[in-house]
């Protein structure tokens, strides 16, 4: 037998030897395994500062107030006797309150505006209507826009389920106002003024009735 024989036999001998002892080691991989997990599964996960986390504050009512504060617990207190009350739908439907009634006024068209007025209210505005038309003054107004609107306070009883929610509006309009003659006494048509008030609306949370009554007015 020659030597190159030899060497190429005891070449097969080594690499038989070295199979087996890889197979003894490492096993075989049959049936159903899972195959091998990629790289990027195996990297820990970072957990995001911005996940949200269930259970944390409110938007809908942290956007308007400052979260832990009364108003802040009176508004979900709110929410928990009426689960449909959203503070920003609310603030969208002051907002378009605040100009019906405020021209309503200005225009002495009390009529129109009595549903959203609480008794209190109605009789301070009919009270001033009624002094402009003997003093013999018409105003003429227009509302131009909302410069401002804010949520300025929230209360909730629990136990009558009555609600308050103050807001600040700072809206600008014309505003004229001519005595008997015709002639203008105050304001100028060319001129835009600023109004600034707070108004307080209340309603009892969970009834059919969805209407907001105004029950006090300041500035």
């Amino acid at each position: 037998m020659s030597s190159s024989l030899i060497q190429l036999l005891v070449l097969a001998g080594i690499a038989i030897f070295l199979i087996l002892k890889l197979r003894s080691v490492l096993g075989s991989r049959e049936g159903f395994e899972k195959p091998p997990i990629p790289l990027d599964e195996v990297k820990p996960r970072v957990k995001r500062d911005f996940e949200v986390i269930e259970g944390g504050p409110d938007r809908d009512i942290i956007d308007h107030v400052a979260d832990g504060t009364n108003a802040a617990k009176a508004l979900a207190a709110m929410k928990m006797a009426e689960p449909g009350f959203s503070v920003g739908t609310f603030l969208g439907g002051a907002r378009s309150a605040y100009e019906m009634i405020l021209m309503a006024f200005e225009k002495g068209e009390l009529d129109r505006i009595r549903p959203f007025l609480s008794d209190d209210v109605e009789a301070s505005f009919g009270e001033a209507i009624d002094q402009r038309e003997k003093d013999g003054l018409t105003v003429e107004a227009t509302f131009v826009g909302m410069k401002e609107l804010a949520l300025h306070d929230a209360t909730f009883n629990r136990e009558s389920g009555m609600a308050e929610i103050s807001v600040r509006f700072v809206g600008e309009q014309t505003y004229v106002v001519r005595n008997k003659a015709g002639e203008i006494v105050e304001g100028s048509p060319k001129e835009i003024k600023r109004q600034r008030d707070v108004w307080t609306f209340a309603r009892r949370m969970g009834v059919d009735d969805p209407n907001w009554q105004l029950v006090a007015t300041g500035d």
